[in-house]
């Protein structure tokens, strides 16, 4: 007989929690006290306060995974159909959020600006971070301040009870989490708004909805990884005329250890939340390291997650923040600790460099960034590719790690709709599409947002040197207090390779000439197997173009978009169906998500039992 853990499992010892097993010992001691002639009422009397908390914490549990069940479901069947899925609504509509959630979001941050945020979690007393909006608000939230032996050994000592506990009870508790967070994603949305810089509806999508969604696919890989390990099984081997060998075998998951979830400035809940939520459902504790211009989303997110550990009875310190600041970083002290289990981290390519070298034999997930590229072959809309392109180019101001930045051309122009047009026609008409996309300074704020690091605005100063400026930046019209900046377009021969082959973080991109379309291809799909990419696309007329692209990219490790002229773009990667990332190129050594990302996590141990004749 076997038993699947996706089940709920009974009549066996080993497959019980340690509150079933503590209260399944306290029946007895009842039951003697009860042969010995003692009274039934004082008997019960004394029983009654530990019966009534573990019953009400094992009717919490079930009743958050009873609750959430039928959205687990239908991820994981949207994990293996791959078709479109969100549990969570990405518009910020008061008829799916309620009427008053826009204003009692904003509220909400109000409230928090300059002010202590309370975790009551391990630490020192003393407070750190001090984070400043792009756009020129001085949030001044300190943080409660611990040491990596601090919160390595908190977390080692509340993950003994929430390994103990059984698949169910761990993802009921995860999948609460998220619909907590997600009640709160107007709340969300001004933290990650006024950390990252992003517009506000992108961070309503990109910080709440979305980055839920992640999390949700990260637990359902989670939930459909652990549910293929039986949780008994009677096993018989056969020896001729004589009785089988008859064993009962009883399979324990168990998790890696304490986990470490490195996050962002730009995409603080999307990029973190896959690694925070494989680790934990799993059964490992989380500390959440979020970058110190962006701890606020991430803060809220481990407060209302130790909340809901906490009701389930759960030691809350399961998941704890490591918030630091820059004068006094903590994130070495924590990759580099001998009780960190795994690693998860999303960065610049050279402190994930950094990582990787330093976790030792760490389990480390990583990603980091690459050189974006889009190859122009040919268009059967140019108008279409142009606004496609701008679009992509423009939004959130390059500071996304899908957004492109360079743009292969051949030297001798492209076939489109329009006729020939020349290689300067090509990037003038994705010139005009910017300036058009850009020319209302309202709708420019909302695509653009706001640049997360003054080093940003920087390096497109410095940038103006590397090339031809066929569009220049310059500070958003109206965005007074913010730091902002359009995009700058600079054409280069592909020749100099110097100018476009380095990672130029933010609202930069180039136009490169090649000698022709298979020039293009090639020097696309060399730059993402050298220096990594996370996304490439295509534009071409000839199915032989694209079939050579296909394959050059597919061999050097990215994904392809092919076409793209409407309201799809190279940016968007969609929970539940795109593979972010692949793990196959320097961009990063794992993908978000799929089973790989999420298996290794745990292991599982096997007792093993003679059954008598």
């Amino acid at each position: 007989m076997i038993v699947n853990r996706a089940l709920s499992i009974t009549g066996s010892t080993n497959n019980r929690t340690p509150a079933a097993a503590a209260q399944d010992a306290r029946r007895q001691t009842g039951m003697a006290r009860f042969d010995r002639g003692e009274p039934a009422r004082a008997i019960l009397a004394d029983r009654e306060p530990d019966v009534l908390r573990e019953s009400n914490r094992e009717r919490g549990m079930a009743a958050f995974f009873d609750r959430h069940k039928d959205t687990l479901d239908k991820a994981v069947a949207a994990i293996h159909a791959r078709g479109f899925f969100s549990a969570y609504p990405e518009m910020p509509s008061g008829k799916v959020y309620g009427e008053t959630a826009k204003d009692d979001g904003e509220a909400a941050f109000k409230a928090l600006i300059g002010k202590p945020f309370d975790l009551d979690q391990p630490g020192d007393g003393g407070r750190v971070g001090h984070e400043v909006s792009p756009y020129g608000l001085d949030l001044a939230i300190s943080y409660p301040k611990a040491d990596a032996d601090t919160l390595v050994a908190a977390a080692k000592a509340a993950m003994t009870g929430w390994a103990a506990a059984s698949v169910e009870d761990r993802m009921g508790v995860c999948l609460e989490i998220l619909a907590r967070i997600n009640a709160e994603s107007f709340l969300f949305a001004n933290a990650v708004m006024h950390t990252s810089g992003q517009a506000f509806m992108m961070a309503f999508q990109a910080g709440g909805p979305h980055a839920q969604d992640r999390g949700l696919e990260a637990l359902a890989y989670a939930y459909d990884e652990m549910s293929k390990v039986p949780g008994s099984v009677r096993w018989e081997k056969p020896q001729g005329p004589k009785d089988p060998i008859v064993l009962d075998k009883t399979f324990r998951l168990i998790p890696r250890g304490v986990a470490l979830a490195i996050g962002c400035a730009t995409f603080p809940t999307w990029n973190t939340y896959p690694g925070l939520f494989a680790s934990l459902a799993t059964g490992n504790a989380v500390i959440v390291k979020p970058h110190p211009g962006a701890i606020l989303p991430l803060a809220l997110t481990v407060k209302i997650g130790r909340e809901v550990l906490a009701e389930a009875g759960f030691d809350p310190n399961v998941l704890l923040l490591a918030a630091d600041d820059a004068d006094a970083p903590l994130t070495k002290d924590l990759v580099t600790h001998k009780d960190i289990a795994i690693v998860d981290f999303t960065g610049s390519p050279a402190f994930g460099a950094w990582v990787r070298e330093n976790a030792r034999d760490k389990l480390v997930y990583t990603e980091e960034a690459g050189v974006n590229s889009i190859v122009v072959t040919g268009t059967d809309n140019l108008r279409g590719l142009a606004g496609n392109v701008a679009f992509s180019l423009a939004l959130y101001s390059g500071q996304m790690c899908t957004a492109p930045q360079n743009i292969y051309i051949p030297r001798d122009g492209i076939e489109t709709d329009d006729g020939h047009k020349s290689f300067d026609e090509v990037a003038g008409a994705i010139k005009i599409a910017m300036d058009k996309l850009l020319g209302d300074p309202q709708r420019a704020a909302g695509v653009l947002g706001a640049v997360q690091n003054p080093a940003t605005i920087e390096r497109v100063e410095k940038a103006k040197s590397l090339g031809r400026v066929v569009r220049d930046s310059s500070p958003v019209e109206g965005m007074d207090g913010a730091r902002s900046a359009t995009p700058l377009i600079l054409a280069v021969d592909a020749k100099d390779e110097a100018a476009y082959l380095e990672e130029r973080f933010g609202p930069i991109s180039f136009v490169i000439a090649t000698d022709d379309a298979s020039d293009a291809i090639a020097r696309a799909a060399n730059s993402a197997r050298q220096r990594g990419a996370i996304t490439a696309a295509l534009y071409a007329t000839d199915e032989a173009v694209i079939d050579e692209a296909a394959d050059a990219f597919a061999g050097a490790g990215v994904g392809l978009s092919v076409n793209l002229t409407g309201g799809v773009f190279v940016n968007q990667n969609a929970a539940f169906s795109d593979y972010h990332v692949t793990g196959a190129n320097p961009a990063g050594n794992a993908c978000l998500c799929d089973s790989a990302f999420v298996a290794n996590r745990f292991r599982v141990a096997t007792l093993r039992r003679p059954v008598a004749a």
